[in-house]
């Protein structure tokens, strides 16, 4: 499987973006984003995906992304995309000029989690690796694209046949920017088999 610009399709096409072979840019609109129930109560599906349609059950996706943002919650970053009840997303979402969240949400059957960590609010690049093993998934992180750290291992209840991946950017309060993707690439898979511990043999 090959990283094809012409294979992409919009979920909500934003009003301003350009895509070529080797770049994406996207023009948030304010009021946009992913999100469902979890401790806020509220319900938000309508921020801009940019998607590939794949059967394939062993692969992993590459994307440096880059924006120029000082808005509290302004994201951009990878996104797997199911329908509104399920779906993944992973990204840097600015805060203040002192940090930001680097950080994830694994949303099943409706109900969003969020995992973050804390990063300095003057990175405004970050590589991602997205690894499919069947319905079991992984995100790494990059500031180089060379070193990869892990940041979860997750399970897609509804991500077991064909599934759509690829990008997304959004501004949940008043703001707009400008999200850059480039250095896009499907390759084999990097997340390798578990060669660890045997199972307990209760499963």
């Amino acid at each position: 499987m090959e990283f094809n610009s012409n294979d992409l399709k919009w979920i909500r096409e934003p009003k301003n973006y350009s895509i070529t072979d080797s770049k994406i840019e996207i023009i948030t609109e304010p009021h946009t984003d992913l999100w469902q129930r979890t401790y806020y109560n509220f319900r938000n599906d309508n921020a801009p995906v940019l998607q590939i349609n794949t059967d394939e059950k062993y692969f992993s996706f590459i994307v440096k992304t880059e924006f120029e943002s000082n808005h509290r919650f302004d994201q951009c970053g990878v996104v797997m995309y199911l329908d509104s009840d399920n779906w993944f997303k992973c990204s840097i979402e600015y805060e203040n000029e002192d940090f930001q969240h680097l950080g994830s949400v694994v949303t099943n059957n409706g109900y969003s989690d969020w995992a973050t960590t804390v990063i300095d609010a003057s990175i405004k690049s970050m590589w991602y690796r997205f690894s499919r093993r069947e319905d079991d998934y992984c995100i790494e992180s990059s500031i180089d694209g060379i070193n990869y750290s892990q940041m979860r291992i997750f399970h897609m209840w509804k991500g077991n046949s064909t599934i759509q991946f690829g990008i997304y950017a959004c501004s949940p309060e008043n703001s707009s920017f400008k999200a850059r993707f480039t250095n896009m690439e499907i390759t084999d898979c990097k997340w390798l088999a578990h060669d660890g511990q045997a199972s307990d043999g209760n499963v």
